[in-house]
């Protein structure tokens, strides 16, 4: 049995640059999806955090059992090596702890386990096609554009019927028990254009507003920008689209590419305008910070990239200069926080926790579990139950700290949050706008 390499030459390192050649060749592929799940069987340090860690182990533990073969990952056959990227849902966590990241001190077996399953998933993607079910939850801001609006109302009464979740199910496979967000009859960038302008003195900030603030949850934006604007900032909206995360995870990269550009031509006249990127989303946040600069490689996608913050991230950077105002009127008792994968992915710590417990009388109990929807692996059909067994540990979390408040960074995991607790989640600078007395609704 031939024995995989473990270390990559310096001839041919690790590829995940859709530009090059080496991309899209399935041979170069494959050799490295055998090396890398060769040392992750070797180490087995993230086999709790998604299915693919187990079902590779098992698949690998499983040939050498029944068919006497060697404990190796050149035992796995095509299907298998399928199955590990379809089983993860990019949470990015077990990047984030691996012990042998092209970040890691004298390591030299640079891996990158999500990044390699990405590309195995977008040269699949090139040579297969998109499935109806990847392209409708591919694009949010399509469907976000749609239906948000006059006609939200009847939209989220139709979309709620048994019957209509069912045939969602059978056409495009959308889990019918996963809680849809429902669509707002006014969006936020309706709102933002209608509203009475603040002056700042302080500066000013951009907003990405991200698809689900905008079609979804724009009291989330209203919100970041009355307490933006709190804190003396004065904040613009600038053009924009979805980031492409959804899109990134279908492995549609002509798509995702076209996605980038557009939104690095319009925000990088943000920056070089003397404005920071603020987003109150953190997959779109990390997608703006970690993705553009590598999948388009240009000195503009760096330079937003360098600019962007998440919003809890940026108000923790104006409260350590002192500029964040600490004039609270309302104390918030005790919060349950979720902190998001893709937040924590950041390596930006939790600020929403240092922030929040400055409010008299609050206590933040912080629950750091995945809730395995991540984009939107979770609302697929074929993986609907997998998701909620592996998110009973943030369930069972949120549940015992006996919380007045629950709180989230992530829509789409507030979404899990609140069917398995019954409660209702709201956005952290939600709470902070509410601890301060201001009135997200006003103006529009």
């Amino acid at each position: 049995m031939p024995i995989v390499e473990l270390k990559p030459t310096p001839e041919r390192p690790p590829c995940f640059d859709p530009n090059d050649a080496r991309f899209w060749d399935p041979d170069d592929l494959e050799a490295e999806l055998r090396r890398v799940f060769e040392i992750c069987h070797g180490c087995r340090m993230c086999v709790g955090y998604c299915p693919s860690f187990p079902f590779l182990f098992e698949r690998i533990d499983e040939n050498h059992e029944q068919r006497a073969m060697a404990h190796s990952a050149v035992t796995l056959d095509a299907g298998d090596l399928r199955t590990v990227t379809d089983l993860c849902f990019q949470c990015k966590l077990c990047y984030v702890k691996c012990p042998y990241t092209p970040e890691d001190p004298g390591s030299t077996w640079l891996v990158d386990f999500p990044r390699l399953l990405w590309r195995e998933k977008t040269v699949r993607t090139r040579r297969e096609g998109l499935s109806l079910q990847e392209r409708v939850l591919g694009e949010p801001g399509l469907l976000g554009a749609l239906n948000a609006g006059p006609q939200a109302g009847l939209v989220n009464f139709v979309s709620a019927q048994a019957l209509v979740r069912k045939a969602m199910d059978k056409v495009a496979g959308i889990a019918p028990e996963f809680p849809l967000p429902t669509y707002a009859s006014q969006p936020f960038s309706r709102w933002f254009k209608r509203r009475p302008k603040g002056e700042g003195n302080a500066g000013g900030v951009a907003l990405f507003s991200t698809c689900l603030v905008e079609y979804n949850r724009p009291r989330t934006g209203r919100a970041a920008v009355a307490v933006l604007e709190h804190a003396g900032l004065s904040v613009t909206l600038p053009e924009q689209g979805c980031c492409g995360m959804p899109t990134m995870d279908t492995g549609d990269w002509d798509s995702l590419r076209e996605k980038a550009r557009y939104n690095v031509e319009r925000l990088v006249e943000e920056v070089r305008a003397g404005r920071d990127i603020v987003c109150p989303g953190p997959s779109c946040s990390m997608t703006l910070k970690k993705e553009y600069p590598e999948l388009l490689g240009s000195p503009e996608a760096a330079l937003v990239a360098s600019h962007t913050f998440d919003l809890m991230e940026y108000l923790a950077k104006l409260d350590r200069a002192g500029t964040l105002p600490r004039n609270f009127v309302k104390s918030l008792g005790k919060i349950a926080y979720h902190a998001p994968c893709h937040l924590r992915a950041q390596r930006i710590a939790t600020p929403t926790r240092g922030l929040l417990e400055q409010v008299p009388d609050t206590e933040v109990t912080v629950v750091e579990q995945c809730s395995a929807v991540d984009g939107t692996w979770g609302m697929k059909s074929q993986y609907y139950d997998l998701g909620v067994r592996y998110s009973r540990k943030l369930v069972r979390g949120i549940r015992d700290a006996e919380a007045a408040h629950v709180a989230s960074d992530c829509p789409l995991a507030s979404q899990r949050i609140a069917k398995e607790n019954g409660v209702a989640v709201s956005h952290p600078v939600e709470l902070l706008a509410l601890a301060y007395g201001l009135d997200p609704d006003k103006g529009g």
